[in-house]
């Protein structure tokens, strides 16, 4: 194959696949044997085979191969220049019209810190392991700050640790202000809120304690948190607006089709197993165990390769309900985007695995949404012994009582608002460490612009969530003094 048919193979191309390259010593086949990442038509990375040894190959292909060429070239060499840990470029190459290759030697057993990350990123807030691994990381940033470096898109899988020896990969987003000189304060404050706004907003009280890894090795400016923070912010808002655009269309996180007929949206991890269940989902509801039958949703608890799972419905009752609906989003689609929502923002819920929608001549019918089955009992359930034994050992646990006060701090942080907080939307999960609250049934979920109106929907959230228990109770008091208020929206 060569590079100007890769850039016809389309993202799932079959391996392994042998490309006639060459360098300084002459040409040789490259053997492409795993892909790592994959934009179709531009970009292949993955494992492979150069003369006799494992690299990792960069493929550039599409019209703008040659661009994407020369800035992936140029990062490398910044980084190598100024003596920065990053594997080292073996081969590069650039054929007109066709696309262009680079060579980096192959680090076996080595570790993105993005995935070590994932692996203690539920632990206790700012816990030893994650201290460890961010100062880390904040060190080699500043190593790269000091030298007038910097990297556009800073996150922890663009940092990869290899024999106790962090290295950063990717120089395509590298940038340089001037070679060897400290980066200037204002570009700092701007990369560091790069880095910062991609870690769970729960750590910003951390932040101050976290920039002394830094400054011990790059203390050429004060770092105002004020600023910092403020940088963090659009940041954040930046990143949450991205990932919205990205859950109805085709892309490498979901696998989207789009017609006169059909929408139908599917995370690309999950396109391949949950293919069966697509193709039948009424068959499957009515195989399932029924968990709601209403007349506008029909919810099912379903089994899918030994895997758990919920299948929402959301019927049409009639031509007048239809006339209602037809013309905006679905419900279906409120509860996607929301649901992925809240998973980007790290709050508990179902993560939302699938959306269908049918339709006619592009006129929206009944619709479909799949998420994961979250177990656990609600918090009315879960709550219940303090009702029956009233007195003060009979209050929930502190630990039920610290998960709750973050899932209320974590609204008010976000703006969001639930819209029926009633006590069966509120579920109990032990799968971590503590313990966490899952929030489900989010057709009403709502994230505010406006200050004014998110006070009005967090104060009806509250009151409606106290109306769980009775007003005269030891349980509701608890709750009323424990869980926070907007002011002006609730008593003192």
């Amino acid at each position: 194959m060569t590079l100007a048919e890769l850039r016809w193979a389309g993202r799932s191309p079959q391996l392994p696949i042998s490309i006639e390259l060459e360098d300084a010593a002459g040409p040789a086949s490259l053997t492409l044997e795993k892909l790592l990442r994959v934009l179709p038509g531009q970009r292949y990375v993955g494992v492979a085979e150069w003369r006799g040894r494992k690299v990792l190959a960069k493929l550039l292909v599409g019209g703008k191969a040659a661009r994407a060429f020369q800035r992936e070239l140029h990062g490398a060499r910044l980084l190598a220049g100024q003596g920065l840990p990053t594997p080292r470029l073996l081969a590069d190459g650039l054929r007109e019209g066709e696309g262009g290759w680079l060579l980096f030697e192959y680090f076996d057993n080595a570790q993105g810190l993005g995935d070590v990350w994932r692996v203690i990123e539920h632990q206790a807030l700012l816990s030893d392991d994650q201290q460890a691994l961010l100062g880390e990381a904040l060190g080699l940033v500043a190593r790269m700050h000091s030298q007038g470096l910097w990297q556009a898109d800073l996150h922890l899988d663009n940092l990869l640790r290899h024999d106790s020896q962090l290295h950063v990969i990717d120089g395509g987003g590298v940038c340089c202000e001037t070679p060897g000189e400290p980066l200037s304060r204002t570009k700092v404050l701007e990369n560091l809120g790069v880095f910062f706004g991609q870690l769970p907003a729960s750590l910003d009280a951390f932040i101050e304690e976290l920039l002394v890894h830094y400054l011990l090795v790059n203390g050429a400016h004060a770092l105002p948190l004020e600023a910092l923070l403020k940088e963090i912010g659009k940041v954040r808002r930046w990143r949450l607006r991205d990932y919205l655009r990205k859950i109805g269309r085709d892309c490498s996180l979901f696998s989207a089709r789009r017609g006169a007929s059909v929408l139908r949206v599917v995370r690309r991890e999950d396109e391949s197993r949950l293919a069966p269940l697509l193709a039948d989902l009424d068959t499957a509801i009515s195989a399932g165990q029924p968990l709601k039958l209403g007349g506008t949703s029909t919810v099912a608890l379903v089994e899918q390769a030994g895997r758990p799972l919920v299948v929402k419905r959301y019927n049409i009752k009639g031509f007048a309900h239809w006339l209602k609906r037809f013309w905006r989003p679905t419900r279906a689609w409120h509860s996607w985007a929301e649901g992925n929502r809240l998973d980007f923002l790290g709050i508990a819920t179902p993560r939302p695995l699938a959306l269908l929608e049918l339709r006619t001549l592009w006129l929206r019918r009944r619709a479909y949404l799949i998420t994961e089955y979250a177990t656990g009992e609600d918090i009315i359930a879960r709550f219940r012994p303090c009702l029956d034994a009233p007195g003060e050992s009979s209050s929930p646990s502190e630990a039920d009582l610290q998960a709750l006060d973050q899932l209320f701090a974590a609204l008010l942080r976000e703006r969001i608002s639930h819209g029926d907080l009633k006590g069966s939307n509120l579920l109990w999960d032990e799968g971590l460490q503590d313990g966490r609250w899952v929030l489900i049934d989010l057709d009403s979920m709502q994230q505010h612009h406006s200050t004014r109106r998110f006070a009005k929907a967090y104060a009806r959230d509250r009151a409606r969530f106290l109306r769980n228990w009775p007003a005269d109770s030891g349980l509701f008091k608890l709750l009323d003094e424990r869980l926070p208020q907007v002011p002006g929206t609730c008593p003192e």
